[in-house]
């Protein structure tokens, strides 16, 4: 019988049981491995966000409406200005990578450390951008109704224009009690009580005859203007979502069960509540992986400041976080497009 003769020459360069498939180390192959099925996880996430948001098209909050906010320019409405900077820099933060993983390749310690560090810098303004974002989002802007029916009432001026419930709620001579669980039935408990009550609110609105309310439905050209169609057909040209006429809006404002600031995983003034639980969810899990991203780039940062990597005569572990890296940055690219852009 023959035998099969395996020369030196050809263990690596394919797929033959050798100890680097592909060419690839067991770091890099094992950093692929996790890669896509990281890749999977996230995929799973944004197709659930892509199914509820088109079963939920005439609710969904609009990304211009609701990520306004820039540091240092409070009052003013800077529609996705800040996100589109943040993901500028994440951006950026890959191309320092790139060079770092370059200058390793060079054994270039000096400009390896240079660019790591710049890249973490970049990583640490994202992590923070994205902290900052959460609580503006989370604190909210103008405030909101919830109806019975879980419906978001939100206010506006006869010219369209947003209107904060702090502008024209009335304070009324009334004691609420915030539910506990030593007082609450069956050990429940409810968050922080609103800055209004609902009827401190509907008492407002009644005295600000230019008040407007505004559903969460978007606008599909339907003919309910019955006071002036002009007019009404011009806000909701304009706000995209359907703006109800002064009888209207009193008639939907009875209907008022609770004041809603800002957004959390079981009320949202924006809009569908599906849009915080899952803007939480997806943007949270993505930030995890770009703080845990940040540390072992510490981690590596300093183990090329000690020379680890010089004595070892590789920079192969530059490249290896490289890789995760440039993965988070991908991912960003798609929860950015999904939840900002379309």
């Amino acid at each position: 019988m023959g035998s099969t003769v395996t020369t030196a020459n050809t263990v690596g360069k394919t797929w033959d049981g050798g100890n680097e498939p592909l060419g690839a180390s067991y770091g890099k192959l094992m950093m692929w491995f996790f890669i896509v099925s990281d890749a999977l996880t996230f995929s799973g996430f944004l197709a659930a966000y892509g199914f509820s948001r088109f079963k939920f098209i005439e609710t969904w909050p609009l990304a211009d409406e609701v990520f306004t906010h820039f540091p240092f320019a409070h009052g003013v409405s800077m529609p996705m200005y800040y996100v589109a900077l943040m993901t500028f820099i994440l951006i950026g933060s890959s191309v320092t990578m790139v060079l770092a993983v370059d200058a390793g390749h060079h054994m270039n310690k000096g400009k390896v450390a240079f660019y790591m560090f710049l890249t973490i810098i970049g990583g640490l303004i994202f992590v923070g951008s994205q902290a900052w974002e959460w609580k503006n989002f989370i604190k909210g802007e103008y405030g909101a109704v919830e109806t019975k029916g879980g419906s978001i009432l939100q206010f506006l001026d006869i010219k369209g224009n947003r209107v904060a419930i702090a502008d024209f709620a009335v304070v009324l001579p009334e004691e609420r009690e915030q539910l506990t669980r030593g007082k609450g039935k069956w050990f429940m408990e409810e968050g922080s009580l609103p800055t209004y009550s609902v009827n401190e609110v509907m008492e407002g609105f009644k005295a600000h005859p230019e008040l407007l309310i505004r559903t969460e439905v978007i606008f599909e050209g339907s003919k309910q203007e019955k006071e002036n169609p002009k007019l009404y057909n011009q806000l909701n040209e304009v706000k995209h979502k359907t703006v109800l006429t002064r009888a209207e809006s009193e008639k939907r404002l009875a209907d008022a069960h609770l004041v809603v600031e800002g957004a959390n995983l079981q009320h949202n003034e924006y809009g569908s509540k599906l849009f915080a639980d899952f803007f939480f969810f997806i943007t949270g899990f993505h930030g995890f992986h770009v703080f845990s991203g940040v540390i072992i780039n510490i981690i590596i940062f300093f183990n090329v400041l000690l020379g680890t990597y010089e004595k070892r005569r590789t920079y192969e572990m530059v490249e290896k976080v490289g890789l995760y890296w440039h993965f988070v940055d991908l991912v960003w690219v798609f929860v950015f497009t999904f939840f900002y852009l379309v």
